[in-house]
């Protein structure tokens, strides 16, 4: 027996249709409160494991938090060794994966640990002073 459509449930996959970036549980959800108050975080949250099921949204870790998106996008970080920042890598190939996976490639989330280019640039300068 198929699950009847409720108003929230069209409200929900509406404002899903007008995600363009990576969002949040509680990005959803504050959006959608602006429109529906009476819909409350634990539906956002059943709402949203329901579409990943149904493989109609795609599942991130950035963080430490879970990240959605509509698109089957790749999500890669760098993270520097010295300074600690973290930022997002823009990747937009997969040319060089899909010769070491016999599997299909959906998407992917890769972290790069290394040093960035202004901390390896400030250690170079300390070793030159010495």
């Amino acid at each position: 027996m198929p699950k009847r459509t409720t108003r929230q449930k069209e409200l929900l996959k509406k404002e899903l249709k007008d995600k363009k970036t990576f969002f949040t549980a509680e990005e959803f959800y504050n959006s959608i409160q602006k429109k529906e108050q009476k819909i409350g975080i634990a539906t956002i949250y059943r709402f949203l494991k329901e579409q990943e099921e149904k493989k109609n949204i795609h599942k991130y870790i950035c963080n430490r938090k879970t990240l959605y998106s509509l698109e089957e996008k790749t999500h890669a970080h760098f993270y520097c060794e010295e300074c600690k920042k973290e930022k997002h890598l823009n990747i937009k190939q997969v040319d060089f994966l899909k010769n070491e996976v016999s599997e299909e490639i959906c998407h992917f989330q890769l972290n790069i640990t290394g040093i960035c280019k202004e901390c390896k640039k400030t250690i170079k300068e300390k070793k030159h002073l010495r």
